[in-house]
């Protein structure tokens, strides 16, 4: 690449050389100008004006042939506009990797060989580089202040084997087997720059400080997940002692409750937790954490608690401060999944964590209020969230339908969960023609609202247990038998397939079909009870066995039915086997059913079932005349 240098010299003038650093020095002081002001138009316009004059300083200088004089200052403009640039945009993008490659390959092209090491991007343009440069100590500070940049890039865009090597290569020893990012930064010493340096907006030093705290946060957050605590809890721990911005530090303290609340240490885990609630103005994720931390310390009061200021602190908007103009923590910080601990998730969606943990603890009144609020909440512009299957966040729009409908039966509303159902029911009412072709695609997992027929099916069980509490008989019987009518078009065909699981995406599970068969018949045996028609209650129970024999209250309330009608011979033979099962050890369920279901199936539950046993036992013959 040849250039021609103005008036016949190889090295611009000194006076240019001076004209371009006042000019540096001028758009720092700027920027730095704008960061001080509080006004957010003037702020923002100052901050601009200082970018395009970094710009137009970096057009003149690469308009000249690239001089080792020269070089130092305009690597440092070039650190200058990639900085200012980033903190503007909020992030890196692939513009500062290539003003980086350009500043790599202006100090190349000082030696005329460019070309050939262009082929290997950019990790071959550092070592090259950076070999050149250990020969010219004048450039050292300038290029480990661009390293440093590349370093915040690479972190960002989570390229950290790339990484690695910079800091390897920075550091002499890419022979060393360390691997290790934290011990490799802090090994990394950027050299100090001159007193009468130009001026810079962060320097290297500045810089290797950020990438330490933001990489021991990224790799403690990693590790929390990945379920290496002793190790997440160290590198936690690192970022808190390092230079951590309020509201990284308020993350990184509630990071380090998950991980003590893991390890088996509720005390200082809420600690933590109460120096996160008074280091800022976030408080979504240190009160989340806060009710799992109460939840398994069995602390169910300030749980609920610590989950209705979840809720409030979700509904305030807070005015965040303006970012520095520099390169920050939280530029270098990875977007939060919903697998992260550190996730709150939306307003409704902390609502219904409030309503369902209610519901599951019994405060049946207060589960109906918040399930109210979170319907009112989500009811605008249902339509467009209605069909998809379950999210991990939490269940679907309908399923929280039928929760509220569940809670408001227990708190003894049966009217207006009936006005809940209907609400539903008239959602779904357009997919009832389709019902036979969703009902496969249920078994199959596969097109649209494969969960409607069981949506369907739970509803009208719903709607029959509140006109139970109404005293409605007639009414009740009537939505059981249609919630069978629909629940018995569901059998799977093909029995060799054997029982979907739960945990099957877009795949209503067999055990939930069967449990919601069971809970129909066996209400609606309780109510042919209720009116003296044992014969229909014992069909009823038995075809519930049969369905569900996983389910122990139908086979109780079947004995309890064949006991009353004197069928002595069948209820004795029903009795031996409860009796076994009862002395075999127990295991835990592997899977696990909707709130709704498993709440409905509690009212359900065979109130006794060591009594019945009992009392059948000394009614029975002598054993050698069984």
């Amino acid at each position: 690449m040849s250039h021609q240098t103005p008036l016949g010299s190889s090295v611009p003038h000194a006076s240019c050389l001076d004209l371009w650093r006042e000019k540096n020095d001028q758009l720092v002081r700027q920027a730095k100008v704008a960061q001080d002001s509080r006004l957010s138009l003037r702020r923002q316009q100052l901050a601009q004006d200082a970018l395009e004059g970094f710009r137009g300083l970096l057009h003149s200088l690469r308009g000249l042939p690239a001089a080792v004089p020269v070089l130092p200052l305009e690597l440092t403009i070039t650190c200058n506009f990639i900085t200012l640039r980033a903190s503007l945009a909020q992030g890196f993008t692939e513009d500062q990797a290539q003003d980086i490659q350009q500043g790599l390959e202006r100090v190349l092209e000082t030696q005329e060989q460019l070309g050939p090491r262009l082929e290997c991007g950019l990790r071959g343009l550092w070592d090259s580089v950076l070999h050149y440069s250990s020969l010219l100590l004048e450039l050292l500070p300038a290029l480990h202040h661009l390293a440093g940049l590349q370093a915040a890039l690479w972190l960002s865009t989570d390229c950290l084997g790339d990484l690695t090597f910079l800091l390897q290569t920075l550091n002499g020893n890419q022979s060393e087997a360390s691997e290790n990012l934290l011990r490799l930064l802090k090994i990394w010493s950027p050299p100090a720059e001159e007193t009468n340096a130009p001026l810079t907006l962060q320097d290297a030093r500045g810089l290797r400080d950020v990438l330490l705290t933001a990489s021991a946060f990224r790799q403690g957050l990693q590790e929390l997940i990945t379920g290496s605590l002793p190790r997440a809890l160290s590198s936690l721990q690192e970022a808190a002692s390092g230079l951590c911005p309020r509201p990284v530090l308020v993350q990184v303290y509630t990071a380090l409750g998950t991980c003590l609340r893991k390890m088996g240490n509720p005390q200082r885990a809420l600690l933590y937790l109460v120096a996160a609630l008074k280091g800022g103005s976030t408080w979504g994720p240190p009160l989340l954490e806060a009710s799992r931390l109460y939840q398994q310390l069995g602390n169910t009061a300030a749980e609920l608690e610590s989950l209705e200021l979840l809720v409030e602190a979700l509904n305030v908007t807070h005015s965040s401060e303006a970012p520095q103009l520099l390169i920050e923590v939280e530029l270098l910080l990875p977007r939060l999944h919903p697998a992260s601990p550190l996730h709150c998730g939306t307003q409704s969606q902390a609502k219904y964590l409030l309503a369902s943990r209610c519901l599951q603890v019994g405060r049946a009144e207060d589960a109906a209020e918040h399930y109210l609020d979170l319907l009112a909440l989500v009811l605008d512009g249902l339509e467009s969230k209605f069909s998809p299957p379950p999210s991990p966040a939490g269940p679907c729009i309908p399923e929280v339908f039928l929760e509220a409908a569940a809670a408001l039966i227990q708190a003894g509303r049966a009217q207006d969960a009936l006005t809940v159902c209907e609400e539903l029911l008239s959602r779904t009412s357009s997919l009832l023609p389709k019902m036979p072709q969703l009902w496969e695609d249920a078994r199959k997992g596969t097109k649209e609202s494969p969960h409607c027929p069981s949506w369907v099916s739970a509803t009208y069980l719903l709607q029959g247990q509140a006109w139970v509490q109404l005293g409605a008989q007639k009414e009740a019987i009537s939505e059981f038998s249609r919630c069978l009518e629909l629940l018995f078009r569901a059998t799977p065909k093909d029995k060799e397939r054997g029982p979907a699981s739960n945990g099957e995406k877009g795949c209503v599970s067999d055990m939930t079909l069967q449990q919601l068969r069971a809970a129909a018949l066996i209400s609606r045996g309780l109510q042919w009870v209720a009116s003296g028609q044992d014969t229909k209650a014992l069909q009823d129970f038995l075809l519930s066995v049969q369905m569900c024999p996983g389910n122990q209250d139908a086979s109780f309330h079947l004995l309890q039915t064949l006991r009353r009608m004197d069928r002595r011979d069948e209820a004795t033979a029903l009795w031996w086997r409860l009796e076994a099962q009862t002395k075999l050890p127990q295991e835990n369920a592997a899977w696990s059913l909707p709130l709704y279901l498993e709440t409905y199936l509690g009212w359900i539950r065979f109130p006794d079932r060591e009594t019945l046993l009992e009392e059948f036992e000394t009614s029975l013959p002598e054993p050698c005349d069984l």
